[in-house]
């Protein structure tokens, strides 16, 4: 279907509109937090001056080093826990027969309907009784249980989009399904793999709730949302711009990320839909 000038034009202020609302809030927190310290604004400012102490004093007050240490180490340790646990049920639920493979697979996806909030009461009393309250694992091993369902639906689609000429000349030259599997489909998918990378790292970096009900004491493994949170909520901290830098400290780390994976992040989203 061909476009007319006119709708091209229309998408385009569309599209330039969504990303203006897209990127105000977040160009509002840059400037609030550029402004020099003790400055009274509101809005969206441009600073008189660009200053950076905010962001010292926000790390200083805030002890943001060891929360940014503590997410850093719950968030890689689910991507990557997650990711191996989806690439092979998701490779089982594409490519393999085994009894019970439908009904199993909607259980599995269950986990996608079922919300974590409704579960945190339990989960506080069995870690408690394991004694996991207050540390990582508390952090890391339910993160990795809901990870697992959205994974393995995603890299099931990812398989299944790969099926074809490739695995039979690989099954034909001798391959077992565990060579298929790593050393054939793994390579062809790997946007798809890093574009789920992202995705749950971008969760289980941004996830709040568990850490605030499951290490509510120990300080060592309080996560960055959550040392946010109480930085945001101490009166002695009540200087906005000092609140903002302390947001972009958390923030910062996913951004990144997002923008050096953001390649391969389009390919994933759009592999499937590429397909015949």
């Amino acid at each position: 279907m061909i476009e007319s000038p006119i709708e091209r034009r229309t998408i385009h202020l569309v599209l330039i509109g969504a990303s203006f609302v897209a990127l105000y809030p977040l160009v509002s927190i840059v400037l609030l937090a550029l402004n020099p310290p003790g400055e009274r604004v509101s809005g969206f400012t441009i600073p008189s001056s660009v200053s950076f102490e905010n962001f010292a004093t926000a790390w200083e007050r805030g002890g943001f080093g060891q929360a940014l240490l503590s997410s850093l180490i719950v968030a890689t340790s689910v991507v990557v826990a997650s990711v191996v646990c989806s690439i092979l049920s998701g490779y089982a639920f594409a490519t393999l027969r085994f009894p019970l493979k439908n009904g199993l697979f909607i259980i599995l996806l269950a986990g996608l309907m079922l919300p974590y909030e409704a579960l945190i009461i339990p989960l506080f009393f069995g870690f408690r009784d394991l004694g996991l309250i207050d540390s990582w694992w508390a952090l890391i091993l339910p993160q990795i249980g809901f990870s697992v369902s959205f994974g393995t639906f995603w890299m099931r689609t990812a398989f299944e989009s790969q099926q074809g000429s490739i695995v039979e000349a690989a099954t034909i030259d001798g391959a077992t399904s565990w060579d298929v599997l790593w050393r054939v489909l793994v390579p062809i998918i790997k946007p798809a793999t890093l574009s789920l990378s992202a995705l749950l790292f971008l969760f289980a970096w941004n996830d709040f709730l568990l850490a605030l009900v499951l290490v509510p004491q120990n300080e060592s493994a309080q996560t960055a949302p959550l040392a946010l949170s109480f930085f945001a909520g101490q009166r002695r901290n009540a200087d906005p711009a000092v609140i903002a830098a302390a947001a972009l400290i958390v923030a910062i780390p996913v951004l990144v990320m997002y923008v050096l994976l953001q390649r391969r992040f389009t390919q994933g989203m759009t592999a499937g839909a590429e397909k015949g």
